[in-house]
C-alpha cells in the first residue's frame, strides 16, 4: 500500500496551476478561491458548487510523449468563447480532479485550455476515460488514458501560446519532484541508518561496521544535497514570485538542472539503502520495494532525463545571464573546500563558449 501518491499529486498540480490559469483573469477569479482553499470536497458535482477543488494537467500524447507540440487533439472553435476538444491524452494523472489544463491545438496553434469535468449547466463533460495504467508503482495516484470527444474548454492565455502558458504549471511540479526524490532519499537514508544501529553481525552493529559506515556516509551526503538543492530551489521559486529577478534567473537554470540531477540519482539511492537492509530490505515489509519502484516515476515525470538536459541547455542559450548568477551563487562556498573550488572552475571553463550550445532535438 503506498497512500501518499495519491494525495501529493493532485495537490501538487493544484497549486501548481494557479500561476498558468491567470492567465485567463475570468478563469482565475472564479477558481482561484476554490483551488487555494483548504477544504476537501470529495463529490462529483459542478466546481463552483464545491467546498475546495483540485485540478490536473492533461499534455502527452501515445504518438509524442514529451515532444507536447506532436499533439494532435484538436480544439475547435464554438463561437461563444469555448472550444470542443476532440482528441486523446496517454497519461492523465489524478483524473477525479475537477479541472484540468490542457494541450489542443487550435486555429493559431497549440494551446492551452481550462476543461471542468462538470459543465456550467449540470452535464458530465465528454472526457472519456479509457482505462487506468498498470504501473510499476505509484499505485494509490490513478494514470488514465483519456478521449476528448467534443469536450468543452476555455482558452487559458493566447492562442499558439500553449506551451509557454503551461509550463508555469510544468515548473511548479517539477519542483516538487526533485523535493519528492531528496524525500525519498532521506526515507532511504533513515531506514539504513535505523537498521544499521540495531542489527548485529560479525560481533558488532553494522553502523560500527567500517564498510558499512563508508556505505551510509555516501547515502548520507547525497541524501543531504538532494535536500539542500531542493530548498534551494523552493526559495528562489517563491523569490521570483516576488519579483526577484536574479532569483528568477537562477531558477531557470536550477530547476532544469536540478530536477535532472536529482530525480536521476533517487534510483540508485533507493537500490543502495534497500542493500543495506540485506534480504530483509527485499521483502515488502520493510517499505524498501515501495521507495525502489516509486523513483524512477520522478526522473520521467515533467519531462525525462534528456528533457530537462536539453531545458537546461535552452536556458543558458536563450538567457545566457543565467549562467552568471549561477556562478555568483556558487561564489558563496568558495574557499570552504578545495574540491568543490575546482569543479566550479572546471564548470566555468566548459561554460566559458555559450555559441556552441547545442539546444536542437535530444539525442
Amino acid at each position: 500500500m503506498d497512500p501518499e501518491p495519491g494525495h501529493v499529486c493532485p495537490i501538487s498540480m493544484t497549486y501548481a496551476v494557479v500561476p498558468a490559469l491567470r492567465h485567463n483573469p475570468e478563469l482565475a477569479s472564479v477558481y482561484e478561491p476554490l483551488l487555494t482553499s483548504r477544504e476537501y470536497d470529495p463529490e462529483f458535482k459542478l466546481a463552483t458548487t464545491k467546498r475546495g477543488i483540485t485540478a490536473g494537467m492533461s499534455m502527452t500524447e501515445k504518438q509524442g510523449g514529451s515532444d507536447v507540440r506532436a499533439g494532435t487533439t484538436e480544439a475547435t472553435p464554438n463561437g461563444d468563447g469555448t472550444y470542443s476538444l476532440t482528441g486523446h491524452k496517454w497519461f492523465t494523472s489524478a483524473p477525479m480532479c475537477d479541472i484540468f489544463l490542457v494541450l489542443a491545438q487550435a486555429p493559431k496553434g497549440l494551446s492551452c485550455f481550462m476543461l471542468p469535468r462538470i459543465l456550467p449547466d449540470g452535464t458530465r463533460n465528454r472526457m472519456l476515460l479509457q482505462r487506468l495504467k498498470d504501473k510499476l508503482g505509484n499505485h494509490a495516484n490513478a494514470s488514465s488514458e483519456v478521449e476528448y470527444d467534443g469536450a468543452i474548454a476555455w482558452l487559458v492565455g493566447e492562442e499558439g501560446r500553449g506551451v509557454p502558458t503551461i509550463i508555469e504549471m510544468v515548473n511548479l511540479t517539477r519542483l516538487d519532484c526533485t523535493l519528492g526524490s531528496a524525500t525519498s532519499m532521506r526515507t532511504g537514508l533513515t531506514r539504513a541508518i535505523h537498521h544499521a544501529q540495531h542489527r548485529k553481525a560479525f560481533g558488532a552493529y553494522l553502523i560500527d561496521q567500517p564498510l558499512m559506515r563508508n556505505v551510509l556516509a555516501d547515502l548520507a551526503v547525497e541524501a543531504e544535497a538532494a535536500t539542500i538543492v531542493a530548498m534551494r530551489m523552493a526559495g528562489a521559486t517563491d523569490n521570483a514570485a516576488r519579483g526577484d529577478l536574479k532569483e528568477a534567473l537562477l531558477r531557470r537554470i536550477g530547476l532544469a538542472a536540478s530536477k535532472y540531477w536529482v530525480c536521476k540519482r533517487s534510483t540508485p539511492h533507493a537500490a543502495e539503502a534497500l542493500e543495506c537492509l540485506g534480504g530483509n530490505g527485499y521483502v515488502e515489509d520493510s517499505g524498501m520495494p515501495r521507495l525502489y519502484r516509486e523513483a524512477p516515476l520522478m526522473g520521467i515525470w515533467e519531462g525525462s532525463g534528456n528533457v530537462s538536459a536539453l531545458d537546461t541547455l535552452r536556458a543558458m542559450a536563450t538567457r545566457p545571464e543565467c549562467v552568471e548568477v549561477l556562478f555568483d551563487d556558487l561564489a558563496q562556498s568558495a574557499g570552504q573546500d578545495a574540491r568543490l573550488d575546482g569543479h566550479v572552475e572546471r564548470l566555468r571553463e566548459q561554460l566559458g563558449d555559450l555559441d556552441t550550445i547545442n539546444t536542437g532535438p535530444a539525442r
